[in-house]
């Protein structure tokens, strides 16, 4: 199995700091790529599926690709199917239906529909019905100048993003626990659902970026709800905090109230965007304010992150669930 990249005795404990935001587009992706590049060596792992694009700064050199497997489709033997109605009669999610192709009528599974549930398997008398592993995605495992990622793509309208957030995060814990880098930086997914819930369980840190809009504001205190709920540290920074100074202040008293730290604030920088089209991370392109901004944060940070190793507490590294 790909999660046995190292012999259990030569692991090594790996912190996990997972960065996220309510929404996507709040800059999280640079935000963790200049942080990779900061705290090299480390293992990356990019937990938005959905739309996966940290690849796009990191530059990865993919070494391996395996096959996702999110479920299972039924398919129908035509051969051996009555046209009894059983299966269509008690689709609850209406996914199983009569078809005219030509003469005949015949029975078809919309898969986009099915939820491979087996209720149609279980009640076709002529065991017409059958049941197949649905590949609705890929992993990979790539090495980038800044050490390992491990990332994944869902194909268009594909569900299960939570199962493969959870496979690509305990997979990058093998790749992490192999390897010399001592942390592992995740690109979370963005929202509160069940990818976030996948990214952030087990962690021993997140930073939740969020901008001076209300939406920010209202987006931010939904994931705090969440990250509390699992009991994980929690701290902010707001990205383009100076395009509205006034609501960035208003996030500095909501966090507080929330018992959250406001570790940085980062400038809005045509930088960034420079960046981005140079395909590398803000810190990597050279002086701007952007990049002052987030070596100031990730100091406060990596200055957390090593209070922990000094307390020696067992780092949380449970399994993530979906």
């Amino acid at each position: 199995m790909p999660s046995e990249t190292a012999p259990l005795a030569e692991r090594q404990a790996v912190q996990e700091l997972v960065v996220l935001s309510g929404k996507g587009g709040t800059g999280k992706t640079s935000l963790v790529a200049s942080f990779a590049a900061l705290a090299a060596p480390v293992t990356a792992v990019d937990c938005d599926v959905d739309a996966a694009d940290l690849d796009l700064v990191m530059a990865p050199a993919l070494e391996t690709r395996w096959p996702f497997s999110g479920g299972q489709t039924a398919t129908v033997d035509t051969e051996r199917c009555t046209l009894c109605g059983l299966c269509v009669q008690n689709c609850r999610f209406d996914a199983v239906d009569f078809v005219r192709d030509g003469a005949q009528p015949s029975v078809r599974v919309d898969p986009l529909g099915c939820e491979g549930c087996g209720v149609c398997a279980d009640l076709c008398p002529e065991r017409a019905i059958a049941l197949a592993p649905s590949r609705p995605g890929e992993w990979f495992l790539s090495r980038t100048r800044h050490g390992p990622l491990v990332h994944a793509r869902l194909a268009p309208a594909q569900e299960n993003s939570g199962k493969l957030v959870s496979l690509v995060r305990r997979e990058a814990r093998a790749v992490a626990a192999g390897s010399s880098a001592r942390l592992l930086l995740a690109d979370g997914s963005p929202g509160i659902g069940c990818p976030v819930i996948a990214s952030v369980t087990g962690a021993s840190l997140v930073l939740l970026v969020t901008e001076p809009t209300p939406s920010g504001l209202h987006d931010l205190t939904r994931v705090a709800a969440l990250t509390r709920r699992f009991a994980v540290p929690t701290a902010v920074c707001i990205n383009k905090a100076d395009l509205n100074l006034a609501m960035s202040d208003a996030i500095d008293r909501s966090a507080a109230a929330l018992g959250l730290p406001v570790w940085g604030r980062i400038r809005y920088d045509d930088a960034v965007t420079a960046a981005q089209l140079a395909g590398v991370a803000v810190v990597e392109l050279g002086e701007s304010g952007a990049a002052e901004d987030i070596r100031a944060l990730w100091g406060r940070v990596d200055a957390a992150l090593a209070a922990e190793r000094r307390r020696s507490l067992p780092l949380r590294t449970s399994a993530a669930g979906g």
